[in-house]
């Protein structure tokens, strides 16, 4: 079990889980509503195509690791 106690911690998680989201629309899948692109375009201010942004999200995971 995770808890997640800590507004960082929950920050992350939701950054998580719009990354998963992006790989799935990278591949072809579909949802409901507003895409993970363009909520993490919105909230997060990156710029490019969907690859372009699943791999910079993939950086900043790296770096958060490895503090």
């Amino acid at each position: 079990m995770i808890t997640l106690d800590t507004p960082e911690k929950q920050d992350m998680f939701r950054f998580l889980s719009l990354r998963s989201a992006l790989k799935m629309e990278c591949v072809g899948m579909k949802r409901r509503g507003q895409s993970a692109y363009s909520i993490i375009k919105e909230q997060y201010g990156f710029k490019g195509n969907k690859k372009s942004v699943l791999s910079q999200m993939e950086q900043i995971i790296k770096e958060f690791k490895e503090s």
